[in-house]
Formats: C-alpha cells, sequence, structure tokens
C-alpha cells in the first residue's frame, strides 16, 4: 500500500497552491473542472484521506467554538474575544480560547488537537511566523475534516478561507488625508510589526497617500522595525534635526512609545507635533495628552467573525469563501487637536 500524502506534497507535485488542492478535493466552483480532476485523479494514486477520526466525529455538534489568538499583550485581541463571546452565547456555543504565541509550530498543535472533533469550527487570527514562511496547511486540513475556519484580523492572503478584517491600507490612508489637511507636510510613520501583514498594508496606506498628496515618499519618515532601540534612535533624530510635524503609530508599542519620545525632547503635543495611533479606547483618554486613535472596532469584528463562522457550521454546503471588511474611524482626542 502506498504510504500517506499530505496537502502540501499533493500541491508541490501540481505545482498549485494548497489551497487549491483543498477547494478541488471540496468541488468548489472557483476551481476549474480540468485542475478538480488532476487534483482528485493524484489524489487517489497517492491514497490520500482525510482523517476519518475528525469527519466522523463531525456528524454531530459538540456545542463548542475554537478563537486561536497571537498574543495577550495587545488588549485589541481582548476586546475581540469579547465580541466573540458575546455573539457564541447568542448562538448557544460555548468558547474554547488559545493562544499561539505567534508560533506556527504552536498553532500547528493546537489545530491538531482540535482536528479530533472537538469543536464544530475555529476563528483564528494567524501567527507572524505563519504569515513569514505563508504555511496555511494545517488550516485547509481542518477543512477536510469538514471543521470550519474563519480568520480574523491578519486577513491579507489570499488562502481561500472565510475572513473578517478592517480596512488597514485605507486607515493610515485616511489618517494621511487629515494631517495633510491641517497644512502638515512632514509626516512620520513608526511601525513595530515586523513581517505581519496588516503592517505592510498600512505602509502601504501611509506611500500612497504621501504619494498622491505630494508629501515626501523619504525613507527616513518611514521607521519599520522590530528594533525598538533603533527606532527611538531614529525618531529622536527625526523630531530634533527634521522637525516632524506629525507621526502615525502603526501599533500599540509604536504609538506609546512616539509619544514618549516627543515629550522627552520637550515637544509639545498637539501644538509642536501630532499623533495619530493603535492604542485600545479603554486607555486613550488616561494618557497624558490624550492619543487620537485609530478604532478598528473590535467587538463588532469579533461578533461578526463568530456569526460567519456559525453560519458556515450550520450551512456546511456553501463553498464559495466570504469577507467582510470593516471600516476604520479615527477618534480624536488631544493630541490631534487645532494648534
Amino acid at each position: 500500500m502506498r504510504s500517506k500524502i499530505t496537502l502540501k506534497e499533493l500541491a508541490k507535485i501540481l505545482n498549485v497552491s494548497v489551497s487549491t488542492v483543498s477547494k478541488s478535493l471540496n468541488d468548489s466552483p472557483e476551481i476549474s473542472p480540468q485542475t478538480v480532476k488532476r487534483v482528485k485523479e493524484l489524489a487517489q494514486l497517492h491514497n490520500y484521506r482525510p482523517n476519518p477520526i475528525a469527519v466522523n466525529l463531525k456528524r454531530s455538534r459538540t456545542g463548542n467554538i475554537a478563537v486561536i489568538v497571537p498574543n495577550i499583550s495587545n488588549t485589541f485581541f481582548a476586546k475581540v474575544l469579547g465580541g466573540v463571546e458575546n455573539e457564541a452565547r447568542k448562538q448557544g456555543f460555548q468558547v474554547i480560547t488559545y493562544i499561539s504565541n505567534e508560533s506556527l509550530d504552536h498553532e500547528q498543535q493546537i489545530t491538531e488537537l482540535i482536528s479530533a472533533g472537538i469543536v464544530d469550527g475555529l476563528l483564528i487570527s494567524v501567527s507572524e511566523e505563519t504569515q513569514k514562511l505563508q504555511d496555511y496547511e494545517h488550516l485547509h486540513l481542518l477543512m477536510e475534516y469538514e471543521i470550519p475556519v474563519v480568520l480574523f484580523d491578519r486577513i491579507n492572503m489570499d488562502i481561500g478561507i472565510d475572513a473578517v478584517g478592517v480596512n488597514d491600507r485605507g486607515s493610515i490612508y485616511e489618517a494621511v488625508t487629515f494631517l495633510h489637511s491641517q497644512n502638515l507636510k512632514k509626516i512620520a510613520l513608526v511601525c513595530g510589526l515586523g513581517e505581519i501583514g496588516l503592517g505592510k498594508q498600512r505602509i502601504e496606506g501611509f506611500t500612497d497617500a504621501c504619494k498622491d498628496l505630494g508629501l515626501s515618499t523619504d525613507d527616513k519618515y518611514i521607521l519599520a522595525s522590530k528594533d525598538i532601540p533603533e527606532v527611538k534612535q531614529k525618531l529622536n533624530k527625526l523630531l530634533v534635526e527634521d522637525r516632524v510635524e506629525a507621526i502615525i503609530g502603526l501599533d500599540y508599542l509604536s504609538t506609546l512609545l512616539a509619544s514618549r519620545v516627543v515629550q522627552e525632547n520637550n515637544i509639545r503635543i498637539p501644538e509642536d507635533v501630532k499623533i495619530i495611533g493603535y492604542v485600545n479606547e479603554d486607555f486613550a483618554s488616561y494618557l497624558w495628552p490624550s492619543i487620537s486613535y485609530v478604532d478598528q472596532h473590535p467587538v463588532e469584528m469579533g461578533e461578526q467573525a463568530t456569526a460567519m463562522l456559525v453560519k458556515r457550521i450550520k450551512e456546511p454546503s456553501v463553498k464559495t469563501p466570504a469577507r467582510v471588511i470593516l471600516n476604520t474611524e479615527i477618534r480624536h482626542l488631544d493630541s490631534t487637536r487645532s494648534k
């Protein structure tokens, strides 16, 4: 008997994506009949079979859904989980929460555990390592076992899976446009998000807005690194030597860092420098000065992602991936107040 083969190995032989193989095996209308035929023939040749234990267990509901978050240091995910819990209770489901700690290996271990049929579906914000390596086979395997998956927040990848997120590019484009409307020309970007896709989307929003508005696109105004001491050093230089007029922080840590560095240089907020960032609404107003922030509607994101997942659980015959993009809003506090 031939040895078992994985989705990834099938995809490599056929020179297609894992997503294409998974969709073909599920007769997705997105895939051409010729490709479906090729995939199924090769799968049969190599004795490919979904996990029989998981498939059998999925014939009855557990009443549970799983959520995987990449970390718990960011209060944004706590808000999302609150939305998940709200909607899950309404729908009659219990929530089991896991933390991947930004690790692909941890993510794979969790999905292997839940593939035994202990949940009816999975909500996941994929880890930084998963996005960096672009390895999503463990998610496609769950769907092969008839366990639906919905991505949330970190959704900037085309892997044929339901997703709920925000317009990350548009969020920053709007922030730059607002600052430009205040007659500010020197705008800097601070980002500590590393390799994850939404960081890249936000940077693209910044550079696109600067080009469209005739602002400088010099690399020195984009401080994107996970090396915080390096970012701090470069930001100090921009504030003192270039006298930047506004700063956009692309994540929680970068926003707090920007506020601190500005004040360490005895530069006034908002009189000399305006700041827009990503801080939790519960904390933004308690900072001094209070920091204007991009509201990503995390509770609504959790609720919509859960509603989407429950619909998949109840209507498994629907094959076409769904995608919901929430519009963000800038909440203006002290740091963008008029001079």
